[in-house]
């Protein structure tokens, strides 16, 4: 749980995108504390729910291996992962390491009920965010995944970071081709996260549709984040023209 002061910070994030909805769930450790959220976005009216756990509330969020589960208030979810072998990093921070591993453009099929509706049928793509590592005390991040296709109707999905897991080289930058991942050069995002620029001149372009915003301070923790959904279009690392894609932005600040 502690390598000297420094306390392991683990979780596992899976975002869930389509065109009727976005949404992610997570799984979050720091030290002894533990944390669990979910957001939902029903794109058809804008609507946004969302609930956040301080700690681990029995059975709210479940992430399973190959499965994801809410039931909280109103919401019902259950969606199966076509999980696979992922990207994989392994990065210094600080004096520490951390671990990454990234899935990106895998499928997700299952039911969605709100409001104590009958369950609806939900098939999608999903990205699996799982990390663990011995981060600086204080670590800020900017980060963007999500899905599309490709001019031609080609499968594609994208896992961009700055600030954390990004080395010139062995991070966990990467973009997946009908399938395939491939890692990406460094990338650096507006301030306003509508763009997000690669070393190799490709642009992507974010435009957001909802956003959850936190503010933590529990005296020796402190959280900050901002991380809307939205549509992305534009080119990825690698000149890889992306005609429509869908997924998410985080900037993160953490005292930890």
């Amino acid at each position: 749980m502690f390598r000297g002061r420094r306390p392991l910070k683990r979780w596992r994030y899976v975002g869930v995108f389509c065109e009727e909805l976005m949404l992610c769930a997570a799984t979050v450790q720091v030290g002894p504390a533990h944390q669990s959220f979910w957001a939902i976005l029903t794109r058809a009216d804008a609507g946004l729910r969302e609930r956040t756990h301080m700690f681990m509330h029995r059975g709210s969020v479940q992430l399973q291996p190959g499965r994801l589960q809410v039931r909280d208030g109103p919401v019902r979810l259950d969606l199966a992962l076509e999980e696979e072998a992922g990207w994989e990093a392994t990065c210094p921070h600080g004096t520490e390491q951390v671990w990454t591993r990234k899935q990106a453009g895998i499928t997700a099929r299952g039911t969605i009920a709100l409001n104590g509706e009958t369950p609806r049928g939900v098939q999608a793509l999903a990205i699996v965010d799982d990390t663990a590592g011995y981060h600086a005390r204080v670590t800020e991040w900017r980060w963007a995944a999500g899905v599309g296709i490709d001019p031609a109707g080609k499968p594609l999905a994208f896992n961009l970071v700055e600030g954390v897991n990004d080395p010139p080289s062995g991070s966990e930058r990467a973009v997946w081709v009908d399938g395939a991942p491939h890692e990406a050069p460094p990338v650096s995002f507006a301030a306003d996260l509508t763009e997000i620029r690669a070393e190799d001149g490709s642009k992507l372009h974010f435009a957001p549709e909802a956003q959850r915003h936190r503010h933590e301070n529990l005296l020796l923790v402190r959280s900050d984040y901002t991380a809307p959904f939205g549509v992305f279009s534009g080119t990825l690392p690698g000149g890889i023209e992306l005609t429509h894609g869908l997924g998410v932005i985080e900037r993160h600040s953490a005292r930890w």
